[in-house]
């Protein structure tokens, strides 16, 4: 099967990691994959490639196009890729109501298949025939690395401990206000705060395993891969109840959800810096290997050509 994604490229990568760590696992599986990117923010940018993936669409031939996010997808229906496979984010169905009304309308019309990352978007989404298939974790990037190893590589003080905020600060619905406010509640000379910003993908589980807790405190989400990465890595995590972090970390012990109340946070926190071992969070997170989740994908294709 010859397949192509598209999505933005806008990303300091180019095209996100996510996307592409997608395609490489359904490649892995014999299968073809090609990307193409659409460079350029705002309506004028999007607007544009309409026509030149149109006339890429003439120039190649693909079984199934996949787009990644809504405003790609809107794209490539109005450049008349087909069959259309749409994979909405969080974002898509937590954003503003025009952009949910557009999502209605080309899922009538012109997207075979969607799919969106939890349960709680496709309720959100009101998309009834939506599969719910949460993006995949590469089990071999992403897994336990002995703290010592993980450390020098940060650059973070050996002899504290360290809380890693899961995100920008910058991006305003993730919320790093409260996870401030909740880290100045129990903050002290032997805690350190530090935020994810501009570290590249295959330093992450380097990251991920010199933290002594992963801390999200997101105003909404989809199905965050950081938190399916940390697990991966069997880290302790303080998640806040949004998207599919619950299910996603279960009764893991070690790992902990709490709501927005900065107090009720901060008391999370410190019984996850108590908590001596290493979680068992791989193991909770197994059936969301990247092998499992392509093959489900594969499915979704078959049914789109059908």
């Amino acid at each position: 099967m010859k397949a192509l994604f598209i999505s933005s490229g806008n990303s300091k990568n180019g095209i996100s990691t996510l996307v592409h760590n997608q395609g490489m696992s359904i490649q892995e599986l014999g299968h073809e994959v090609s990307f193409f990117t659409i460079k350029g923010k705002g309506i004028k940018g999007y607007f544009k490639h309409i026509f030149i993936l149109r006339r890429f669409l003439k120039q190649h031939a693909f079984d199934v196009i996949h787009a990644h996010y809504s405003l790609s997808a809107i794209v490539a229906a109005l450049a008349g890729a087909t069959p259309l496979v749409t994979s909405l984010m969080g974002s898509d169905v937590k954003a503003s109501p025009a952009l949910k009304y557009g999502i209605q309308f080309f899922n009538t019309f012109f997207w075979k298949k969607v799919i969106v990352k939890s349960q709680d978007m496709k309720v959100s989404s009101n998309i009834q025939d939506a599969y719910v298939v949460p993006n995949g974790v590469d089990f071999t990037k992403f897994r336990p690395i002995p703290k010592s190893e993980a450390l020098p590589v940060t650059g973070w003080d050996t002899k504290k401990q360290h809380i890693l905020f899961a995100a920008n600060p910058k991006r305003k619905e993730k919320n790093y206000a409260l996870a401030k406010q909740a880290f100045d509640t129990i903050a002290n000379d032997t805690i350190q705060l530090h935020a994810l910003v501009d570290i590249p993908n295959e330093l992450m589980p380097n990251y991920f395993n010199a933290a002594d807790v992963i801390l999200l405190t997101s105003l909404w989400e989809g199905s965050p891969n950081v938190i399916k990465e940390a697990m991966a890595c069997n880290c302790k995590i303080v998640a806040v109840a949004v998207g599919d972090i619950k299910k996603v970390i279960g009764a893991t012990p070690g790992c902990f959800v709490t709501d927005f109340n900065p107090d009720t946070v901060a008391r999370k926190l410190q019984e996850a810096l108590a908590y001596s071992p290493k979680t068992k969070g791989r193991h909770q997170v197994a059936h969301l290997d990247a092998t499992t989740i392509a093959k489900q994908l594969i499915h979704i294709y078959t049914a789109a050509l059908s």
